[in-house]
């Protein structure tokens, strides 16, 4: 086989199998359709561009999105070095600048000797050797193609965005700055936080529960949805304080004009370095553009709020993994295409872009004529490949990394905690040992 691969799709997951392929001693020809063709939910041409949150959560080492990342950074990945170059602050989570977090990779790919890029779409599944990374707003001709070599019905699931606000509209004389239980990144607080005492919670949440909502096409219906990305109105219709004990529950933060825990708190975060403007953090949501005004203005602090991207929802497309890929991510009908990313099955950023390391990494070493192996299913990467693996095809839904996929520990360990520092002590050990 030539010592070439072709790698569609510029999201995260295809730039990182590009750049891990690249640097494994392959020439990468990378096409990406945006901008000749845009998508319903991208806004620019540039590879990796975020859409829905700029949160790339948990940066704790103690979690299993840290150890996520940290096997990322053992890989040299280009989205965690990029995403470590463009973090704002937010707590103990890893949030980005999206702009400048898309612009480094973009140029990364661009100044890659190895790596030709070209800005078209492309319709079919191509000659392999190939990776598949288009991400879960795959164009319909080439979903049809992955259809068809899969023999499966693609399937899909929900997805929503939330609103993003001007910062200079948010009235600070009564949100307030600060993270929960104060573990920010300074002593200001890395949140704006807008309280609500109990009658405001509840005419909130009565005004949500009324408000129009744009309904499928009759195409799509029914309307699946990932319980990560659920919209704000579909929590709140499974009771009336289902919401103040999820994205709105106040727990470790203190309003400093009154001294006291409000009922409940709508957190924005920031998304840009500049402070210039931020997304409501778990407001996720598929009500009118009109209505989504009306609602979050009743919002404490939200009245003059000014909306420079209104919340959404969009379909994502994904393959039943464990029917349709081998445990090297390559189609079973197809062993000369490897599929990477969302689009795999995975939930989230960074596990579409450890996903799409390794298929990078998988292709390469069969061009090159090199062995392979995966990560140990010890570790964050491993896990979630078995996962893709193991999991009941007959309900199989997306998945984010979590303490659940790890396997167990051969020794019980009854306290969680300990339980859980246990599974990440191997989970490193395990994995510096395969890296190295």
């Amino acid at each position: 086989m030539p010592r070439h691969l072709t790698v569609v799709g510029g999201g995260l997951a295809g730039s990182e199998a590009a750049w891990q392929a690249a640097r494994a001693g392959m020439a990468v020809t990378l096409f990406e359709m945006r901008p000749v063709r845009p998508t319903a939910a991208h806004k620019t041409g540039l590879f990796a561009e975020l859409v829905c949150s700029n949160s790339l959560k948990s940066d704790q080492a103690d979690s299993a999105p840290g150890q996520l990342k940290a096997e990322l950074r053992g890989l040299n990945s280009l989205v965690l070095s990029a995403a470590d170059g463009a973090k704002v602050p937010a707590g103990t989570a890893l949030a980005v600048d999206r702009e400048r977090f898309a612009q480094a990779i973009t140029a990364a790919l661009e100044a890659h000797p190895a790596i030709t890029i070209v800005r078209e779409e492309v319709t079919d599944l191509p000659e392999g050797p190939a990776v598949v990374a288009t991400g879960p707003l795959t164009a319909p001709s080439l979903s049809a193609a992955l259809k068809a070599a899969s023999g499966e019905d693609a399937l899909y699931f929900y997805d929503a965005i939330s609103p993003i606000v001007a910062a200079d509209s948010v009235d600070l004389s009564v949100a307030f700055r600060a993270s929960r239980y104060d573990r920010g990144d300074g002593p200001e607080g890395d949140y704006l936080n807008c309280p609500l005492d109990e009658g405001q919670y509840d005419a909130f949440i009565r005004d949500l529960l009324a408000a129009r909502t744009v309904p499928p096409s009759p195409f799509e219906e029914p309307a699946v949805y990932f319980e990560g990305c659920m919209p704000v109105e579909e929590m709140a219709s499974r009771g009336p304080q289902t919401l103040a004990h999820g994205p709105m529950r106040p727990v470790g933060l203190t309003d400093p004009r009154t001294g006291t825990r409000p009922f409940a708190v709508v957190q924005l975060r920031q998304e840009d370095l500049g402070r210039s403007y931020y997304n409501l953090v778990g407001f996720q949501t598929k009500l009118a553009y009109p209505e989504q005004q009306r609602v979050f203005r009743t919002i404490p602090g939200l009245e003059g709020a000014e909306f420079l991207r209104y919340g959404a929802v969009h379909r994502n497309t994904f393959l039943c993994a464990p029917r349709c890929l081998t445990p090297d991510l390559t189609l079973k009908a197809r062993p000369d295409i490897w599929v990477a990313g969302q689009i795999t099955g995975v939930e989230g950023y960074l596990e579409s872009t450890a996903i799409g390391a390794m298929a990078g990494r998988a292709a390469a070493a069969r061009v090159l004529g090199l062995p392979f192996a995966p990560p140990p299913e010890t570790t964050a990467i491993g896990s979630l490949l078995r996962y893709l693996r193991e999991a009941d095809p007959r309900h199989f839904q997306p998945m984010n990394i979590n303490f659940g996929l790890f396997p167990p520990l051969t020794a019980r360990v009854r306290r969680r905690a300990q339980r859980r520092g246990a599974v990440l002590e191997r989970a490193r050990a395990d994995f510096a040992a395969w890296v190295g």
